[in-house]
Protein backbone atom coordinates (compact mmCIF):
# COMPACT_ATOMS: atom_id res chain seq x y z
CA UNK A 1 0.00 0.00 0.00
CA UNK A 2 2.79 2.53 0.77
CA UNK A 3 4.20 1.33 -2.69
CA UNK A 4 1.65 2.22 -4.42
CA UNK A 5 1.38 5.58 -2.43
CA UNK A 6 4.77 6.51 -3.47
CA UNK A 7 3.96 5.30 -7.20
CA UNK A 8 1.13 7.83 -7.10
CA UNK A 9 3.00 10.60 -5.79
CA UNK A 10 5.90 10.62 -8.28
CA UNK A 11 3.22 10.32 -11.50
CA UNK A 12 1.78 13.56 -9.71
CA UNK A 13 5.25 15.32 -9.65
CA UNK A 14 5.83 14.43 -13.31
CA UNK A 15 2.15 15.64 -14.30
CA UNK A 16 2.88 18.81 -12.61
CA UNK A 17 5.88 19.19 -13.86
CA UNK A 18 4.97 18.24 -17.59
CA UNK A 19 1.58 21.23 -17.29
CA UNK A 20 4.13 23.69 -16.00
CA UNK A 21 6.41 23.44 -18.88
CA UNK A 22 3.34 23.33 -20.98
CA UNK A 23 2.35 26.47 -19.71
CA UNK A 24 5.69 28.28 -20.43
CA UNK A 25 5.92 26.87 -23.36
CA UNK A 26 2.21 28.35 -24.71
CA UNK A 27 3.35 31.55 -22.18
CA UNK A 28 6.59 31.88 -24.85
CA UNK A 29 5.05 30.62 -28.23
CA UNK A 30 2.26 33.87 -27.27
CA UNK A 31 5.05 36.35 -26.65
CA UNK A 32 6.65 34.89 -29.77
CA UNK A 33 3.60 35.41 -31.44
CA UNK A 34 2.75 38.93 -30.31
CA UNK A 35 5.95 40.52 -30.97
CA UNK A 36 6.17 39.24 -34.73
CA UNK A 37 2.84 40.52 -35.26
CA UNK A 38 3.98 44.38 -33.83
CA UNK A 39 5.11 45.79 -37.46
CA UNK A 40 5.47 48.81 -38.92
CA UNK A 41 4.99 49.98 -42.76
CA UNK A 42 7.72 51.78 -44.07
CA UNK A 43 7.51 54.45 -47.00
CA UNK A 44 8.84 54.43 -50.24
CA UNK A 45 8.55 57.37 -52.79
CA UNK A 46 10.06 60.02 -54.35
CA UNK A 47 11.17 63.43 -52.27
CA UNK A 48 11.46 66.34 -54.28
CA UNK A 49 12.36 70.17 -53.42
CA UNK A 50 14.75 73.35 -53.70
CA UNK A 51 17.40 74.52 -52.83
CA UNK A 52 16.76 77.59 -50.56
CA UNK A 53 20.65 78.57 -50.24
CA UNK A 54 20.67 79.66 -53.81
CA UNK A 55 17.05 81.26 -54.15
CA UNK A 56 18.01 83.72 -50.99
CA UNK A 57 20.85 84.51 -52.47
CA UNK A 58 19.78 85.29 -55.85
CA UNK A 59 17.82 88.24 -53.73
CA UNK A 60 20.91 89.33 -51.64
CA UNK A 61 23.44 88.59 -54.43
CA UNK A 62 22.91 91.27 -57.69
CA UNK A 63 25.96 89.30 -58.81
CA UNK A 64 23.92 86.05 -59.05
CA UNK A 65 20.79 83.93 -60.20
CA UNK A 66 20.40 80.67 -59.09
CA UNK A 67 17.66 77.38 -59.12
CA UNK A 68 18.64 73.94 -58.09
CA UNK A 69 16.32 71.09 -57.57
CA UNK A 70 16.69 68.36 -55.45
CA UNK A 71 15.20 65.17 -55.56
CA UNK A 72 15.65 61.19 -54.13
CA UNK A 73 14.16 58.08 -54.26
CA UNK A 74 14.55 55.26 -51.94
CA UNK A 75 15.59 52.13 -52.87
CA UNK A 76 15.80 49.62 -50.07
CA UNK A 77 16.27 50.54 -46.41
CA UNK A 78 19.34 52.47 -46.13
CA UNK A 79 19.55 52.84 -50.10
CA UNK A 80 18.45 56.06 -52.28
CA UNK A 81 18.90 57.28 -55.85
CA UNK A 82 19.56 60.91 -55.55
CA UNK A 83 20.43 64.02 -57.65
CA UNK A 84 20.12 67.62 -58.06
CA UNK A 85 19.33 69.80 -61.08
CA UNK A 86 19.83 73.32 -61.65
CA UNK A 87 21.02 77.00 -63.25
CA UNK A 88 23.04 79.74 -62.48
CA UNK A 89 24.68 82.70 -63.68
CA UNK A 90 27.40 84.67 -61.52
CA UNK A 91 29.23 87.85 -62.44
CA UNK A 92 33.04 87.42 -60.78
CA UNK A 93 34.49 91.05 -60.41
CA UNK A 94 38.10 91.31 -59.54
CA UNK A 95 41.16 93.33 -59.63
CA UNK A 96 42.19 91.94 -62.57
CA UNK A 97 39.11 90.58 -64.58
CA UNK A 98 35.47 90.56 -65.27
CA UNK A 99 33.86 87.68 -66.42
CA UNK A 100 29.53 86.49 -66.17
CA UNK A 101 29.32 82.84 -66.33
CA UNK A 102 26.07 80.96 -67.54
CA UNK A 103 24.98 77.65 -67.65
CA UNK A 104 23.22 74.68 -66.58
CA UNK A 105 24.56 70.98 -64.46
CA UNK A 106 23.05 68.45 -63.46
CA UNK A 107 24.02 65.89 -60.58
CA UNK A 108 23.09 61.69 -60.16
CA UNK A 109 24.66 59.47 -58.05
CA UNK A 110 23.24 57.79 -54.62
CA UNK A 111 23.27 58.25 -51.22
CA UNK A 112 23.46 55.80 -48.42
CA UNK A 113 21.63 56.64 -45.12
CA UNK A 114 23.65 55.66 -41.33
CA UNK A 115 21.52 56.53 -39.55
CA UNK A 116 19.32 53.68 -37.22
CA UNK A 117 16.10 56.00 -36.63
CA UNK A 118 14.12 55.23 -33.60
CA UNK A 119 10.70 53.28 -33.64
CA UNK A 120 8.73 54.96 -36.54
CA UNK A 121 11.31 57.86 -37.43
CA UNK A 122 13.02 58.62 -41.08
CA UNK A 123 15.30 60.74 -40.89
CA UNK A 124 19.01 60.56 -42.83
CA UNK A 125 22.21 61.25 -42.05
CA UNK A 126 23.82 59.93 -45.08
CA UNK A 127 27.11 59.61 -47.23
CA UNK A 128 26.63 59.34 -50.78
CA UNK A 129 28.50 60.19 -54.36
CA UNK A 130 27.55 62.51 -57.44
CA UNK A 131 28.92 62.67 -60.88
CA UNK A 132 28.24 66.16 -61.97
CA UNK A 133 28.14 67.66 -65.38
CA UNK A 134 27.31 71.02 -66.38
CA UNK A 135 27.09 73.20 -70.26
CA UNK A 136 27.56 76.85 -70.12
CA UNK A 137 29.39 80.15 -71.36
CA UNK A 138 31.88 82.51 -70.15
CA UNK A 139 31.45 86.25 -71.38
CA UNK A 140 34.74 88.17 -70.44
CA UNK A 141 33.41 91.61 -69.58
CA UNK A 142 36.83 92.62 -69.08
CA UNK A 143 40.57 92.32 -67.64
CA UNK A 144 43.74 94.03 -67.53
CA UNK A 145 46.47 91.61 -69.02
CA UNK A 146 49.82 90.85 -67.32
CA UNK A 147 51.70 90.40 -70.82
CA UNK A 148 55.22 90.01 -69.05
CA UNK A 149 56.47 87.71 -66.31
CA UNK A 150 58.31 89.63 -63.79
CA UNK A 151 61.04 86.89 -63.73
CA UNK A 152 61.56 85.77 -66.90
CA UNK A 153 60.26 88.84 -68.97
CA UNK A 154 57.91 86.32 -71.46
CA UNK A 155 55.02 86.90 -72.65
CA UNK A 156 52.09 85.30 -70.50
CA UNK A 157 49.18 86.15 -72.15
CA UNK A 158 48.61 85.95 -76.04
CA UNK A 159 45.86 87.66 -78.36
CA UNK A 160 44.05 90.98 -78.36
CA UNK A 161 40.99 91.96 -77.10
CA UNK A 162 38.88 90.66 -79.45
CA UNK A 163 40.06 87.51 -79.25
CA UNK A 164 39.75 87.18 -75.41
CA UNK A 165 36.90 89.89 -75.19
CA UNK A 166 32.93 88.91 -75.38
CA UNK A 167 31.30 85.48 -75.15
CA UNK A 168 32.82 82.19 -75.11
CA UNK A 169 30.11 79.41 -75.57
CA UNK A 170 29.85 75.95 -76.12
CA UNK A 171 31.76 75.04 -72.59
CA UNK A 172 31.50 72.09 -70.43
CA UNK A 173 33.00 70.34 -67.65
CA UNK A 174 32.74 66.97 -65.72
CA UNK A 175 33.19 66.42 -62.00
CA UNK A 176 33.03 63.58 -59.31
CA UNK A 177 31.45 64.92 -55.38
CA UNK A 178 31.14 63.00 -52.02
CA UNK A 179 28.57 64.31 -50.38
CA UNK A 180 27.51 64.47 -46.64
CA UNK A 181 24.04 65.01 -46.35
CA UNK A 182 21.14 65.28 -43.11
CA UNK A 183 17.52 65.40 -43.25
CA UNK A 184 15.34 65.96 -40.31
CA UNK A 185 11.22 65.39 -40.90
CA UNK A 186 10.06 68.92 -39.65
CA UNK A 187 6.30 67.93 -40.43
CA UNK A 188 4.50 65.01 -41.77
CA UNK A 189 6.39 64.16 -45.46
CA UNK A 190 8.20 67.85 -45.04
CA UNK A 191 12.03 67.85 -44.76
CA UNK A 192 14.78 70.04 -44.02
CA UNK A 193 18.05 69.49 -45.25
CA UNK A 194 22.24 70.50 -45.73
CA UNK A 195 24.94 68.97 -47.52
CA UNK A 196 28.36 69.25 -47.69
CA UNK A 197 30.13 68.55 -50.78
CA UNK A 198 33.84 68.43 -51.83
CA UNK A 199 34.03 68.17 -55.50
CA UNK A 200 37.02 66.80 -57.93
CA UNK A 201 37.55 68.41 -61.65
CA UNK A 202 37.91 65.20 -64.11
CA UNK A 203 38.18 67.47 -67.30
CA UNK A 204 36.69 70.93 -68.60
CA UNK A 205 36.94 72.97 -71.68
CA UNK A 206 38.38 76.39 -71.56
CA UNK A 207 37.80 79.23 -73.56
CA UNK A 208 41.19 80.35 -75.18
CA UNK A 209 43.35 81.92 -73.76
CA UNK A 210 41.25 82.00 -70.55
CA UNK A 211 40.71 80.00 -67.49
CA UNK A 212 37.46 78.62 -65.98
CA UNK A 213 37.58 80.10 -63.13
CA UNK A 214 34.03 79.50 -61.96
CA UNK A 215 31.57 76.48 -63.44
CA UNK A 216 27.50 76.38 -62.49
CA UNK A 217 27.47 72.79 -60.08
CA UNK A 218 30.94 73.05 -58.78
CA UNK A 219 31.49 76.61 -57.98
CA UNK A 220 35.13 78.28 -57.69
CA UNK A 221 37.57 76.35 -59.30
CA UNK A 222 40.98 77.68 -57.69
CA UNK A 223 44.16 77.80 -59.34
CA UNK A 224 46.63 75.52 -60.05
CA UNK A 225 43.85 73.13 -58.38
CA UNK A 226 41.00 70.75 -59.68
CA UNK A 227 39.16 70.63 -56.32
CA UNK A 228 36.39 72.61 -55.01
CA UNK A 229 33.88 72.68 -51.83
CA UNK A 230 30.11 73.19 -52.38
CA UNK A 231 26.64 73.16 -49.86
CA UNK A 232 23.23 73.61 -49.94
CA UNK A 233 20.12 73.79 -47.57
CA UNK A 234 16.98 72.54 -49.07
CA UNK A 235 13.54 71.57 -48.28
CA UNK A 236 11.48 68.74 -49.70
CA UNK A 237 8.36 67.10 -49.84
CA UNK A 238 7.97 63.22 -49.70
CA UNK A 239 5.81 61.81 -51.82
CA UNK A 240 5.01 58.42 -50.71
CA UNK A 241 4.26 55.77 -53.48
CA UNK A 242 4.27 52.35 -51.63
CA UNK A 243 5.18 50.39 -48.03
CA UNK A 244 7.04 47.64 -46.83
CA UNK A 245 6.60 46.07 -43.89
CA UNK A 246 9.42 45.98 -41.00
CA UNK A 247 9.99 44.80 -37.90
CA UNK A 248 11.43 46.56 -35.61
CA UNK A 249 14.35 45.85 -33.29
CA UNK A 250 13.20 45.94 -29.64
CA UNK A 251 16.26 45.70 -28.09
CA UNK A 252 17.73 48.83 -29.26
CA UNK A 253 14.53 50.72 -30.27
CA UNK A 254 16.43 51.17 -33.29
CA UNK A 255 15.52 49.84 -36.85
CA UNK A 256 17.71 47.09 -37.82
CA UNK A 257 20.43 47.35 -40.73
Amino acid sequence: MKQLRTYIFIINIFCSLSLLAQNQTAKEETAETKTDSVSYDQRYGLRAGIDIARLVRSFTDDNYQGLEIVADYRLSHRWYLAGEIGSEEKTTDEDWYNFTTKGNYIKAGFDWNAYNNWYGMENIISAGFRYGFSTFSQNINSYTPSTNDPFWNEELLTGSNEDILGEHSGLSAHWIELVMALKVELFHNVYMGASVRLNKMITDKEPSNFDNLWVPGFNKVTDGSSFGVGYNYSISYLIPLYKKTKKPNFDKNSEED
